[in-house]
């Protein structure tokens, strides 16, 4: 099974088009200024949108998203997103937990942003591919 790192870039056009999908319009995902008054570093991206890209790895590793059994995520550091065209990336690794059993695969995700984790206690089981 091939597990390499997936890189993903997140811009703030990025935010905007997740913020219309989600109907999530928190002002700490858009205004820097809204975003520093409360003790962020700047804008920061969606939780579930991080969430989604490091799945999205998963579903890769996987072969098929139907082939993802289970997936959890827990939020540790935000993912600032700055005011550029360059954005910011976040980095998603896995390795594998113990040997495969029953044709499933446990997989430890790991999701870096500028070498910080963002996630904690992340972790997926898959169907083993073939």
């Amino acid at each position: 099974m091939d597990l390499s790192p997936r890189t993903f870039r997140i811009t703030r056009a990025d935010l905007v088009r997740y913020a219309g999908a989600s109907g999530d319009f928190n002002p700490i995902h858009w205004s820097d200024r809204f975003a520093t008054k409360v003790g962020l570093p700047g804008v920061i991206a969606h939780g579930m949108f991080t969430m989604a890209l490091v799945g999205r790895a998963v579903t890769d590793w996987a072969g098929s998203p139907d082939a993802v059994l289970e997936y959890s995520v827990r939020f540790t550091r935000p993912v600032p997103v700055p005011d550029d065209d360059e954005g910011t990336e976040i980095e998603v690794s896995a390795a594998v937990r113990g040997e495969p059993e029953d044709g499933l695969t446990r997989l430890d995700l790991t999701a870096t942003c500028q070498g910080e984790k963002v996630l904690a206690q992340a972790r997926a089981v898959i169907r083993t591919p073939a």
